[in-house]
């Protein structure tokens, strides 16, 4: 098969052939019909994530058809089509038992632990517990787009941050919103999807104190979905007495750890949650929001591209990740 291949950290990768993968008794191999690019895919790739050997395939987003069952698979068969979260649960752990999969104590994620899907093919593990039927209707690309970043800030804002009516944060739970971004582009979008206020951080001095001021005293709930210390900083810092902080994005640094405000936090007793992705067992409810017309996940695919302009994208994410979502289509 064809897949992107990077041999080495931060330099380039390539497009080549590479042995078709096989499944394991508990797992399927998929034929990937799209899979996303997305910023956690550029951070593999640059060395932030101790799980990856190379030489490596990346990509972590995906859908496609089933192409090979294992012999203990007992839910799946050749030609149903897929999707599946970024975390493949063990289904047997505690945490899974608890039926908080996201977390699984023994969790594998194609892309980062094993051969991911900038490629024609890939494995996954745990079929039974871990894939996701596309709806009728649903195109490949945007089954895709819903694997990490959608069903993660999902999970972040309707679960983790239990968000309600009125508070400042997601118009389609009947919040308001205030999108923070340097892109005039994923300004121009966070509109159209409804945010009531739109901030340039990149023509803000202080966004923190911005954001307390359009929202009358500070946020309710606060997500940083990119991942840096100065976001994560002014994600807590634009919040409200008690207010919530969801961390989205990584937040790799040189040694290991990033700087938070908790005196801020103690002062004001603020919650710090973490979000790591969502199980499968609770795609139902996302996914009949989408049907319903209420998420349009659909409108977030600004771009498709083939896989032999896969690694350009992947390096380019560092400097200008770009607004939407990317789509990699390997048969292309």
């Amino acid at each position: 098969m064809r897949a992107v291949v990077f041999e080495q950290f931060g330099e380039p990768a390539a497009v080549r052939e590479v042995p078709d993968p096989e499944p394991a008794g508990h797992g399927v191999v998929v034929r990937v019909e799209a899979t996303g690019l997305c910023r956690s895919d550029w951070h593999g790739w640059m060395g932030h994530d101790p799980d990856i050997t190379l030489p490596h395939v990346p990509g972590h987003e995906l859908a496609g058809v089933v192409e090979a069952v294992g012999a203990r698979v007992t839910g799946w068969r050749p030609g149903d089509r897929v999707t599946v979260p970024f975390v493949c649960a063990c289904g047997s752990c505690p945490s899974c038992a608890a039926g908080d999969q996201q977390v699984c104590e023994r969790q594998t994620q194609p892309g980062f632990h094993h051969w991911g899907s900038f490629a024609q093919y890939v494995a996954l593990d745990h079929a039974d517990v871990n894939l996701v039927a596309i709806p009728d209707g649903m195109t490949y690309a945007t089954a895709a787009a819903l694997g990490c970043r959608f069903a993660t800030a999902f999970r972040a804002v309707v679960q983790q941050g239990r968000v309600a009516a009125g508070e400042w944060v997601a118009a389609a739970s009947g919040a308001r919103v205030v999108a923070v971004d340097v892109e005039p582009q994923a300004l121009e979008l966070a509109r159209e999807f409804g945010a009531a206020q739109c901030l340039d951080a990149s023509r803000t001095p202080d966004t923190a104190q911005a954001l307390r001021e359009l929202t009358g005293g500070g946020a309710h709930l606060s997500l940083d979905a990119l991942g840096s210390p100065a976001t994560c900083a002014a994600s807590v810092g634009c919040l409200r007495r008690r207010g919530r902080h969801v961390q989205v994005g990584l937040l790799p640094s040189p040694d290991g750890t990033t700087p938070v405000p908790l005196a801020r936090a103690t002062a004001l007793e603020l919650e710090l949650l973490g979000s790591h992705g969502m199980a499968a067992h609770a795609y139902p409810g996302m996914l009949e929001l989408v049907a319903s017309g209420v998420l349009r996940p659909d409108r977030l695919v600004t771009r498709t591209i083939p896989l032999d302009a896969a690694p350009q994208a992947l390096a380019a994410m560092g400097t200008a990740p770009g607004a939407g979502v990317t789509v990699v289509e390997p048969w292309r």
